[in-house]
This record gives C-alpha cells, structure tokens and sequence, in this order.
C-alpha cells in the first residue's frame, strides 16, 4: 500500500497515513475497529470494506480471523440480533431476513439458528401488527355491493401484497388479511 492512497482513505489514522510503508495488518485492524464501532458487521462485509480499501487478502484473512478469535466478528451472533432487530422493527417474515443475511453475507448454520428463533405463532402476530397497522384511521369498504366489494378485494391484493413483500407466504398473508378485515366487519 503507498502512502498516497492511504492518505485518501478515511479509515486510517493520520500517524499510518504519513508512513510511507504502514503496517497492513494495523491498517486493516483500524479499518474493521472503525467499522465494528458504527454497527455489528458479518465477516463478510468486512473482508468487502478492506478489499475496498486495497488491504491485500492474505493480511485481511489473518486481521479478521483474530478479530473472530476475541469474538469481535461473530456471524453467529450478528445473524441472532439482525433477526430479531429487523423482525421486530420491519415486520419480516422468515423468507426476507433468510435472503437479507445472505446479502449481509451469513448463510447455512449461522442464519438457520438465528432463524429458528421466530415462532410461527409470532410471525403470524406480526403480520396481524402489519396489516392493522395500515388499516388504522382508513375505512375498509364492507363488500356489501358491487362497488364496494371491489373495493373490498383491491385492499385485500394490497395488503397481502405488502405481507409478501415482507416475506411472508401468500397463504399465510391472505388468511391474515382476512383474519384482520373480517374482525373490522365485525366491530
């Protein structure tokens, strides 16, 4: 690495950027420390981030892989609290968050054990939360006409619409919806 293309990278300290031969190892440790302070990463998004950073592959193996062994960089755990952040805060069903770890680069073990932490009972509960949560303040149409019932269906296609964009399977959305509009019926 040339100190000229240190001295642009943000992650490196000012005493390594003005060397004209820096430590990879130190460098590649700064990096990851900086980014581990913003918010958990997988390993994978930071061997992404050195590579970014031109750290050569061997020297961010070793950094990352002593950063695993302190327990700095554990896929496992990062994979536990994204799941339960993301469930919780955005609604995802199972099939989302199994495809956002994959982006985030955990797959396999590490996101099953994760995964398996969601009931079906709590994902169908928090696909209720979705869709009442859209429905509150808006009147749904009772379906007693033919004006109103297709009105009544195009909020069905939307909400469940929005469950399987969220991950949720279609069976599992559309009984929801209706679950949730035939309670509003009843009221």
């Amino acid at each position: 690495m040339a100190s000229r293309h240190l001295r642009a990278v943000p992650d490196v300290p000012e005493h390594l950027a003005g060397d004209p031969e820096p430590a990879a190892a130190e460098v590649a440790r700064t990096i990851v420390l900086r980014q581990l302070a913003g918010s958990p990463k997988s390993r994978r998004q930071l061997e992404e981030k050195l590579a970014d950073k031109e750290v050569p592959e061997d020297v961010a193996a070793a950094v990352l892989d002593r950063m695993e062994d302190v327990r700095l960089v554990d896929d496992s755990a990062y994979a536990e609290d994204f799941v339960r952040t993301r469930q919780r805060t955005k609604g995802l069903a199972r099939g989302a968050l199994r495809r956002e770890l994959a982006q985030k680069g955990v797959s396999g073990e590490d996101a099953e054990v994760a995964l398996e932490g969601i009931s079906e009972d709590s994902e169908r509960e928090a696909a209720v939360e979705l869709v009442e949560r859209r429905l509150r303040g808006r009147p749904v149409p009772d379906g007693e006409d033919p004006e109103s019932r297709v009105e009544r269906d195009k909020a069905v296609r939307r909400l469940a619409g929005m469950l399987a964009r969220k991950g949720y399977p279609p069976g599992m959305a559309l009984g929801v919806v209706r679950d949730v509009l035939g309670g509003i019926e009843d009221e």
